[in-house]
């Protein structure tokens, strides 16, 4: 079996090309349509606002944590292989979301689709950018954020409709087909395999103090405040940094420092990525709760409504990654995170009362801006790395989009906290809800604004292979 082609043949390509795409398709598509049944969910099981949003932050967690070292794995053991066991774990774990007879079930089973969709994620992007020829990666990574965007776009609508009319549990069967489809064409059809890394040994002891320190970090931050969730987050950072320091003394480390310490436009990419995702990830989230909370709306009607932002995502993120190969993509990605503050302000002074045209025109001025910045982004990080470390640069870059949206998730939650602790959201507390959206978008805001200078701080783009 080859290591380290470039496909020649185009019908392979394009295969190839349509299963990383159905792979960044269904991972956000889940995310948003469950998004939206939600509500539907916490009433059939009887469940709390805190305990509602970890069937969203469960996912992220444990994405967040196996990013890093399956990305690693990738690397030297194939990512073709890893991402097949990815796609099987998370067709299986959607199977029991769909049968899930309490909460607890539910979350258990988003936790496995987590870390099955850090298989996938830790290594499509690697694995598109090592079959196609470094002048298609503009143009390929493009088309990949934008099936992301895409499967953002559709959820609303179709989950909206599949949770009022097959109910919420018809969105994890819908997986299955998809899933087999992508083992089935991986397994029998593309032969090749990407494996750079191969004469390398994997990091046992680094990876888990990684995954114990980043899970003690983000599970800790996002159940704030409380004593021992507090030396949770502290304990997670301790870790962390004693983490860093023995990377630094091994061969071969499970995530590579010097990468961060030597890499100036890696180190920034990165870091501007994981405050985008801190900044907006949680919007769609608490969106879908106001607008139904507050404005009454169905999780179809809701579902319309939050679709305006990704359908502008999509459409701007094809164009964006070909400007990223023309033009500095620090820039653009600079301008996208401005266009961002543009989007979240408005949204500060949500009320009962608040426009649908108000609130439709803040969403697509978010996604105009969040379509601007993540193709760029994602170019600047995967063009500064050699190609033995495109699946560790990928699962980098995954892990600081997770780990954004966790921490995105536990500023929400966080907030909502404070204003109505563990009661659930009705029209009694809602005013108290909308105090913490006040709360939470002027959090995002200044988020976004450390964002655009952290942006601009990767300097120039220099390509390295």
């Amino acid at each position: 079996m080859p290591d380290n082609p470039s496909l020649s043949n185009k019908s392979e390509k394009n295969l190839l090309l349509t299963i990383t795409m159905l792979g960044s398709f269904f991972t956000p598509f889940m995310g948003a349509s469950v998004n939206v049944a939600l509500p539907i969910i916490s009433k059939e099981f009887t469940m709390d606002a805190v305990s509602m949003s970890w069937i969203t932050t469960g996912f992220i967690l444990s994405a967040a944590v196996f990013l890093v070292p399956f990305g690693k794995i990738a690397d030297i053991f194939g990512r073709k292989k890893i991402f097949i066991l990815g796609i099987t774990i998370f067709t299986i774990a959607s199977f029991f979301c769909a049968i899930a007879i309490n909460g607890e079930m539910l979350i258990a089973s988003r936790l496995l689709q987590g870390a099955g969709s850090a298989m996938v994620f830790g290594t499509s992007m690697a694995i598109v950018i090592s079959a196609f020829q470094p002048n298609e990666r503009g143009k390929i990574i493009g088309m990949n954020v934008s099936a992301v965007y895409l499967g953002l776009t559709i959820a609303p609508v179709l989950g909206g409709m599949l949770t009022e009319t097959l109910g919420w549990r018809s969105l994890f069967y819908l997986i299955i087909p998809f899933g087999i489809f992508v083992v089935y064409s991986l397994t029998f059809i593309i032969k090749s395999e990407w494996a750079e890394a191969a004469d390398e040994t994997f990091d046992f002891i680094g990876s888990f103090f990684y995954m114990i320190s980043i899970s003690s970090l983000m599970y800790g931050f996002s159940h704030l405040p409380g004593t021992f969730t507090s030396i949770l987050t502290i304990a997670g950072i301790a870790g962390l940094i004693s983490f860093i320091i023995y990377e630094q003394k091994i061969k071969f480390p499970v995530l590579n420092i010097s990468l961060f310490r030597k890499n100036r436009v890696f180190a920034f990419s990165n870091l501007a990525a994981f405050i985008n995702y801190a900044a907006t990830f949680a919007v769609a989230f608490v969106m879908s709760l106001y607008l139904q909370y507050a404005k009454g709306m169905s999780p179809k009607e809701a579902g319309a409504v939050l679709v305006a932002q990704p359908i502008v995502m999509t459409l701007t993120t094809l164009i964006s990654g070909r400007l990223s190969d023309r033009y500095n993509p620090g820039i653009l990605a600079s301008i996208g995170m401005t266009i961002i503050i543009a989007g979240l302000i408005p949204l500060i002074f949500l009320n009962t009362e608040t426009s649908l045209i108000y609130i439709i025109i803040s969403l697509v001025i978010l996604g105009l801006g969040f379509g601007l910045f993540s193709s760029p982004n994602t170019n600047a990080v995967m063009s500064s790395v050699e190609k033995k470390y495109l699946g560790i640069a990928s699962a980098t870059l995954g892990t600081m989009r997770l780990t954004g949206q966790m921490f995105s998730m536990g500023i929400a939650t966080l907030a909502v906290h404070a204003f109505i602790g563990k009661e659930i959201i009705s029209k009694s507390n809602i005013h108290n809800f909308l105090n913490s959206l006040q709360i939470i978008f002027i959090t995002f805001t200044i988020l976004c604004i450390v964002g655009v200078f952290a942006s601009l701080a990767r300097g120039k783009q220099k390509i390295n292979y």
